[in-house]
């Protein structure tokens, strides 16, 4: 049985590489993303053995994405492939539950092997990630907690995508009013009080490209 997978990338141009190159290599791919919250939905109707995600995704970013996967399709391995290299990623995936991170600086054999070993029930880095992240892994070493809730990170990194209360309320399936409340416990949480400094800590956060 060949190993299913599901690719989840805002370029379609992408998409189509990575497809090419997966099946060319046996394995099937059995379905496609454009962003987070499309793979979230898309992942229990195909039930793939690994999610390929990118980090950098409309609406739902990968990490979040691959938190969501984790509760909601456990079968499910997540490999992120990734331009990010920075410690920071690196760690929060991990806590996130990601069996690979990749580069996409690195080889195309790089993802091959990833996919094998994270079926094998290993995890996988590409060999460039800073060796003080492995150890910190290795060691089970506390990663400083995050502040913010799963929900108030995607109220944030639309916000930062510059989505109205509107926009963002339609996007999640909720009330304006819950959408509002959302955003003012965001800003109180984070002490910010004006949209432009929450847009730049979203960039600072990497949830948004500046």
């Amino acid at each position: 049985m060949p190993i299913r997978v599901v690719l989840a990338d805002n370029h379609a141009l992408v998409r189509q590489g990575l497809k090419a190159l997966l099946e060319r290599e046996g394995f099937q791919v059995v379905g496609e993303a454009s962003d987070g919250q499309e793979v979230v939905r898309l992942v229990p109707n195909v039930r793939p053995d690994i999610a390929i995600l990118d980090i950098s995704m409309p609406i739902l970013n990968g990490i979040d994405a691959a938190r969501e996967l984790q509760k909601s399709s456990q079968r499910t391995k997540t490999i992120l492939l990734t331009r990010h290299d920075e410690d920071q990623y690196v760690t929060e995936a991990l806590r996130a539950g990601v069996k690979g991170y990749v580069l996409k600086s690195q080889a195309a054999t790089d993802l091959v092997h990833a996919i094998q070993e994270v079926c094998r029930g290993g995890i996988y880095l590409s060999p460039s990630i800073s060796r003080t992240v492995v150890e910190a892994l290795l060691s089970k070493a506390e990663l400083p907690a995050d502040p913010l809730t799963s929900r108030e990170r995607q109220v944030l990194q639309l916000v930062g995508e510059g989505k109205s209360t509107k926009e963002v309320a339609t996007l999640l399936g909720v009330s304006i009013k819950t959408a509002e409340s959302h955003r003012t416990r965001l800003m109180q949480k984070l002490d910010i009080h004006e949209t432009a400094s929450l847009v730049r800590y979203a960039i600072r956060r990497g949830l948004v490209q500046p």
